[in-house]
């Protein structure tokens, strides 16, 4: 979780929480008018919790998603170099073999 998103998860739901105590201080009603309007506040807060941690799901999935996806290219990338590599190798190492073969074939004359 990022600090930015954690540090807006934290700062909604203060809000909301400063918001709801704020509101049942300055309207006073009777005691299950209070309780009702508590309960409303808790569930607009843990819906927007809801969307909140939604969200943030969505941007780690897609986020480890595209490093995932990234990490497959570039071991393609090394894959394919290192065939390349190996077939430079194979080549240099033929070269060399039919220079030491006409290097011999000179000292048995």
């Amino acid at each position: 979780m990022s600090n930015k998103t954690s540090s807006s998860i934290i700062a909604l739901l203060a809000g909301v929480a400063i918001g709801v105590g704020l509101g049942i201080l300055f309207a006073p009603d009777k005691g299950s008018k209070t309780r009702e309007k508590i309960k409303e506040g808790l569930d607009d807060l843990k819906d927007q919790a809801k969307t909140q941690w939604s969200n943030l799901e969505d941007e780690t999935k897609e986020k480890f998603s595209k490093t995932k996806d990234e990490l497959k290219e570039t071991v393609d990338d090394l894959l394919s170099n290192s065939s390349y590599k190996a077939e430079e190798a194979i080549t240099f190492l033929e070269e060399k073999l039919a220079e030491l073969k006409k290097q011999n074939a000179k000292l048995q004359k």
